[in-house]
């Protein structure tokens, strides 16, 4: 992608009533456009990124077996209604009247609509079990929306749900879901905590949140500096109280974001919603079910939270939106564009994912605009060191610079690559 045709509006300065670090470079490194209060686009550049994460839970899902679909955003409100949520979620809930007089909602989330989905057509205990997932725009009015797209009206999160004909099957999915959410989060680059919660509104005896300790976050989480265990906060597990597995260090507190929530959610919903099927004994039970959840706008947030320095993004290789920045700095030389120009086509060719500036714009916009997207690597093209054979070449992690041999490029980015 040449950086003069792609659509990438930096800035420069703060933007006003920014609190977090991530809602500020997702801003200013042309990621997202806030529409309203809670509401964003995907400029090309998030949205590369969006993709990014989304592939890498396309690929974890996909390796425990489960199968994607796609489900409907607009849900009658009296799914809800035979769960009870429509009153237990009534507060974030988008409601509607259609022009047939149906009462409608945007769906904050899919239990509902998955179960009745599968209950039309799994009868039997031969066709159980079924793992679904999808990755879907949910809805919810948010009183309180906070921190760019941690807190949205309008977000986009994966959730997966599992049916089975036995408790044996369902622990056996969650742990498997379990897991494949350890890979994912560790793929993405977040060293998560992973605490047993409580399953709320959702229902179930079962369930457990993944968390990443950042100032983005809502929740509160006990960490020993010890042995490092984590839990969540109780009676027996309070701040300064002495770790309960080592029995050495002393608990303390931390703010974490939640990425990912897993249930056990047993027969709440099949039960409320007629999902049955006939045992091998002829005899009517009903489905079992899991519900697996991972906020993927919010993880984007959280990855910048965790990869960030005072001069922009830091991006873990897996999930950047970019592999290589090539940057010529004057763009009128022949031989530093016809150089830069080779460049591109031979990283495309090997499968990278490469942008370059070729816009007309002075040297420190470029450098102070090429650490703000944190593209892992940067090939500096200046004229001073191409008259004695080199290029700057640049981690963006650690910001080591070296000189290389202008034919040896390629070849050290793939020794790092592999």
């Amino acid at each position: 992608m040449r950086w003069s045709q792609y659509y990438l509006p930096t800035m420069k300065e703060i933007p006003l009533g920014t609190e977090a670090i991530s809602h500020q470079l997702l801003l200013r490194a042309g990621l997202v456009h806030m529409l309203t209060s809670g509401v964003y686009s995907y400029l090309p550049f998030g949205y590369r990124v969006l993709k990014r994460i989304e592939t890498i839970i396309r690929e974890e899902m996909n390796a425990i077996g489960a199968q994607e679909l796609f489900l409907p955003c607009l849900q009658p409100i009296e799914l809800w209604q035979k769960t009870g949520r429509d009153q237990t979620m009534k507060d974030v809930m988008i409601r509607f009247e259609d022009k047939r007089g149906r009462k409608m909602c945007l769906g904050p989330t899919h239990e509902e609509v998955i179960t009745d989905l599968v209950k039309d057509h799994v009868h039997s205990y031969r066709q159980l079990p079924v793992v679904l997932y999808q990755i879907q725009t949910k809805f919810r009015d948010e009183i309180r929306t906070r921190f760019g797209i941690v807190r949205a009206c309008e977000f986009i999160m994966k959730d997966a749900y599992s049916f089975d004909r036995d408790k044996t099957g369902l622990e056996r999915n969650y742990r498997l879901m379990y897991g494949a959410y350890e890979k994912i989060f560790q793929r993405c680059g977040l060293e998560t905590a992973i605490i047993t919660a409580d399953s709320g509104a959702m229902g179930g005896d079962v369930s457990h949140e993944f968390m990443v300790p950042a100032m983005i976050g809502e929740d509160v989480i006990m960490r020993c500096p010890s042995c490092h265990a984590v839990s969540g906060t109780n009676e027996q597990h309070v701040e300064d109280k002495l770790c309960s597995q080592c029995h050495k260090g002393k608990l303390e507190k931390q703010v974490a974001i939640e990425l990912g929530h897993i249930f056990q959610l047993g027969t709440k919903y099949s039960q409320a919603q007629g999902a049955v099927f006939l045992d091998e004994h002829g005899k009517q039970q009903p489905i079992i079910m899991g519900c697996y959840g991972i906020g993927v706008s919010r993880l984007i947030s959280a990855v910048i939270e965790k990869n960030h320095d005072g001069a922009g993004i830091v991006w873990p290789l897996a999930v950047a939106p970019f592999t290589v920045e090539i940057l010529p700095v004057q763009i009128l030389e022949k031989e530093i564009m016809d150089l830069a120009n080779a460049y591109y086509q031979d990283f495309q060719k090997a499968g990278w994912e490469v942008i370059m500036d070729d816009r007309e714009e002075s040297a420190g916009r470029k450098f102070n605009d090429a650490d703000l997207i944190g593209i892992p690597w940067r090939v500096t093209i200046g004229k001073r060191n191409l008259a004695a054979g080199k290029v700057e070449l640049k981690n963006r992690r650690t910001s080591e610079i070296v000189l290389v041999a202008k034919e040896q490029v390629q070849k050290m980015l793939q020794e790092v690559f592999l």
